[in-house]
């Protein structure tokens, strides 16, 4: 015999605590050497000069200077030409 009587499932009670992700320094801000610049998932931003990518795809700046964001052609293993944003410090 059951001890309690017709209890229901507890649903969406599991909470994942926030990742913080998206662009940290923008166009034009002052980076310093070790600014965390963009924090991502996958490369939906690939790094130019003076930039670093970090194994969680962190972007952040090798050198000081200034934020600067520019879109550049990517060619896939299949052949495919994508245009992703290219960050870069100069």
């Amino acid at each position: 015999m059951a001890h309690r009587k017709a209890g229901g499932t507890a649903k969406n009670l599991t909470k994942s605590n926030p990742k913080y992700l998206g662009v940290k320094l923008y166009a034009g801000e002052q980076a310093k050497t070790g600014n965390v610049i963009i924090r991502q998932r996958g490369t939906k931003f690939v790094t130019g000069k003076n930039v670093l990518l970090g194994k969680d795809h962190t972007i952040y700046a090798a050198k000081d200077g200034v934020v600067t964001f520019k879109n550049t052609r990517k060619i896939g293993y299949d052949g495919r030409t994508v245009i992703r944003k290219m960050v870069e410090v100069k």
